[in-house]
């Protein structure tokens, strides 16, 4: 760690004032106080500020009031400009130290982070542990457009450990360039932090906690799954039999049935949705829809059981895990009050 500097009056300092008049120059040049709103802009000042700030920290002889000093500047010549505050002048270094240690990002990257607004980035930097995981989630909020909200969660939930982890027969069943792509829209484990379930739930109350936040659902699915339906009604012989849950992915362009098991992962359940999806493909698909897809989610797996299963099924198939939060027990859960004695309870004080 580097000893601390003394600090002392920058205003006297010739060099400190020449290379504030470059700023403000700079400054003026960009236009920045009017294209303030544009994020590509701002952020190309800022990439550039930190890199001299970071080159004059270690040339200058400047002592520790240098960041506090320049923010004093800035905001007095440019007032209506809040980003110069010393704390975000801290974030600007930190931000460009990120992304310029061992290894350095190369300029298509760069040009990345100048893609998504200045509070995403500093999420993404406070966030990950890695470049490769915050790169990760640079080219998915730009892909998808996520909000900074939904960016959080995305890092919080671990989506860049847990997407395209599932396992699948889909190099086997698709062809190259779905299968990659059906691959990368599997997640494993999926991630239900939305429902509290009591210990003994069945697969009828998942399905329903899922379809009651069905926002939340679609947002751990990912980008494409469009809802369909929940016990589709399919007929087959004489008999009815009913899907659990039915989407349409519009980027691989075809149905994905989703089966819920809250048991283990066994065999037979490879056979039952195999069976589904051959009858989703002669009733519902249409010309010009690629080969349904079959996924899935149990509430645990033994992976080599789970590879074995979907080894010689001839459907395209994913089987992953789902966690949900802390489960209440049954007890205590019937202690709890409704929703409506909550209301009725307030109903005095409101």
């Amino acid at each position: 760690m580097s000893k601390s500097k003394k600090s002392i009056n920058l205003n006297l300092n010739n060099e400190y004032k020449s290379w504030l008049k470059d700023i403000k120059q700079k400054v003026l040049k960009t236009q920045l106080k009017a294209a303030i709103q544009v994020n590509s802009t701002l952020l190309a000042f800022y990439w550039e500020l930190g890199e001299d700030i970071v080159r004059r920290q270690a040339e200058a002889n400047w002592g520790d009031g240098f960041l506090k000093q320049l923010s004093k500047d800035l905001m007095a010549e440019f007032p209506e400009i809040k980003g110069f505050s010393e704390r975000n002048l801290k974030y600007i270094r930190q931000w460009f130290l990120y992304y310029t240690g061992e290894p350095a990002i190369g300029q298509q990257a760069v040009a990345q982070l100048m893609q998504i607004p200045w509070g995403h980035n500093l999420q993404i930097i406070s966030k990950c542990q890695s470049l490769p995981e915050a790169l990760y989630y640079v080219r998915n909020t730009i892909e998808y457009g996520w909000s900074r909200s939904i960016l959080t969660h995305q890092i919080e939930s671990g989506l860049w450990r847990r997407e395209g982890k599932a396992v699948s027969n889909f190099d086997a069943t698709l062809p190259a360039v779905q299968s990659d792509l059906a691959q990368q829209t599997l997640k494993d484990p999926y991630v239900f932090d939305f429902l509290t379930l009591t210990q003994n739930y069945n697969e009828r109350e998942l399905e329903q906690g899922l379809i009651e936040h069905i926002t939340q659902f679609l947002l751990e699915l990912g980008a494409g799954f469009a809802y369909m339906g929940k016990q589709v009604h399919l007929q087959v012989g004489q008999r009815d039999f009913f899907v659990d849950l039915l989407f349409y992915h519009t980027r691989l362009h075809c149905y994905v049935v989703i089966e819920l098991k809250a048991v283990e992962f066994e065999p037979e359940h490879a056979g039952k949705l195999n069976f589904y999806i051959k009858a989703v493909d002669e009733q519902l698909r249409k010309e010009g829809d690629a080969p349904t897809v079959g996924i899935l989610l149990c509430k645990s797996k033994d992976k080599v059981v789970a590879e074995y299963a979907l080894s010689d099924i001839q459907k395209p198939i994913g089987v992953s895990e789902y966690q949900l939060t802390q489960s209440l027990p049954e007890d205590l859960q019937s202690q709890l009050p409704s929703i409506e004695e909550i209301e009725k309870g307030l109903g005095g004080e409101l």
